[in-house]
């Protein structure tokens, strides 16, 4: 939902816009230009195992919107990982608006690479809202944003749990949300990397369509057990949000006409 500028002036930039969070009163800023965040990010924030204190780690944060989302579920020390110098910049911009500069960090660097800021095992959890498709596979877009966003440009599947595996600390959890076409890539990435698979959600855009996300959440070091959880179902028979996902979105406070994030 788009809300009125309440910023300073020229703390948005050109073409960028204040959105409103529809949860806690907070709000991200976006922009038409590059790849604003979707329901999967929603989703991995209220899926992923995070403690009540600690560190947390996002990887491919984007704009910022998992760390604001987790932010609301836990007192710990929350840092966004983003490799695109305008994104990080619009994150870092939207934490400061949200007055969560003393539990958020945003960090522009590539994420292969951030073990050398952070050290081995240093994060209780990692959340990761990866691209969803190798390079050359599908059209690729022309705008690098929405590119970047798609497409493993940065980073394959392989590097990115790999860095997974050297942050976070034994016992800890890694949470990630993908396309269940490569769910069995996923798994065997994973176990390659010691992160062993305990919980997998499939979420299906109504009752009887194919999934089109997957929820799985690895916990380091861990034993070979598995919990395949209900299937979140998002629209219901009058093409409206399920109750659960309006949980999701809303919480307490839903709204009496229902507005589909962007």
């Amino acid at each position: 939902m788009h809300v009125s500028n309440p910023f300073n002036e020229g703390t948005l930039k050109s073409n960028e816009r204040l959105d409103d969070l529809l949860t806690h009163q907070l709000h991200i800023i976006q922009s038409r230009d590059v790849f604003s965040f979707s329901m999967d990010a929603v989703l991995l924030a209220r899926f992923a195992g995070v403690p009540p204190r600690g560190k947390i780690l996002d990887l491919c944060t984007g704009n910022g919107v998992i760390p604001l989302l987790l932010s609301t579920r836990t007192k710990a020390a929350i840092t966004g990982v983003e490799i695109q110098p305008r994104l990080a910049d619009m994150a870092r911009r939207s934490v400061v608006w949200n007055k969560l500069e003393h539990q958020i960090h945003i960090h522009e660097g590539d994420l292969r690479y951030y073990i050398e800021h952070s050290g081995y095992g240093s994060f209780d959890a990692i959340t990761v809202n990866p691209p969803y498709m190798p390079v050359g596979i599908g059209e690729r877009n022309e705008n690098e944003y929405v590119a970047n966003a798609r497409h493993e440009l940065n980073g394959t599947l392989d590097d990115i749990v790999a860095a997974c595996a050297k942050l976070v600390r034994t016992g800890g959890r890694v949470s990630m949300v993908h396309r269940p076409s490569r769910l069995i890539e996923i798994t065997q990435t994973l176990r390659k990397w010691k992160l062993e698979t305990k919980r997998i959600r499939f979420v299906h855009p109504h009752v009887e369509a194919e999934a089109n996300m997957v929820l799985i959440e690895a916990v380091r070091d861990g034993r070979p057990d598995v919990k395949l959880l209900a299937p979140l179902i998002v629209y219901n028979s009058q093409r409206q949000y399920n109750e659960e996902i309006m949980q999701i979105y809303y919480g307490n406070h839903q709204p009496e006409t229902r507005i589909e994030p962007t």
